[in-house]
């Protein structure tokens, strides 16, 4: 683990954290590694950058929209729970415009229903709910510092 990577994951409290080339990436290798593939639905919100979609696809599974809630402009949890499917292997909710998803239903909801959550924290680095940093609420999420312009651009964190 580089110094960097070190020092965010003291940031986050987790164990560790991996600098990756991109967000996409960081997503691609957390849910390549959660064994998605074809066949599989992953849950997320429209309301996104491309790639929280685009890294479903991108190993086969299909992914599914769930409209967001107005108010906080991140995934609806009750819209999100009637979209599940057998099907359904994971949730990435997307934190942004420094904008928090409810993680606390989320996180209810995929444990209900044996889910993964991967949070797409790449627009709140630093975010916070109840004192807890976003990203490290499910098992696993990826952060971008590109609007930061650092030398590490984007990381991935990992909860397990």
């Amino acid at each position: 683990m580089t110094a960097f990577e070190q020092d965010i994951a003291e940031y986050l409290g987790v164990k560790h954290a991996i600098g990756v080339g991109n967000g996409t990436d960081a997503l691609v290798l957390i849910l390549d590694a959660l064994g998605i593939g074809p066949g599989d639905e992953v849950i997320t919100t429209p309301y996104t950058f491309f790639a929280s979609a685009e890294c479903v696809s991108r190993l086969g599974a299909k992914p599914v929209f769930v409209d967001i809630d107005p108010i906080t402009l991140t995934i609806d949890p009750q819209r999100l729970e009637q979209a599940i499917t057998a099907r359904t292997k994971a949730v990435i909710p997307v934190h942004i415009f420094g904008r928090a998803a409810d993680m606390s239903a989320i996180m209810n909801i995929a444990s209900r229903h044996g889910l993964f959550v991967v949070e797409d924290a790449c627009q709140c680095i630093g975010g916070e709910i109840e004192g807890k940093k976003l990203g490290i609420f499910g098992k696993a999420g990826a952060f971008s510092f590109f609007s930061q312009q650092r030398i590490w651009e984007h990381m991935v964190t990992v909860g397990w």
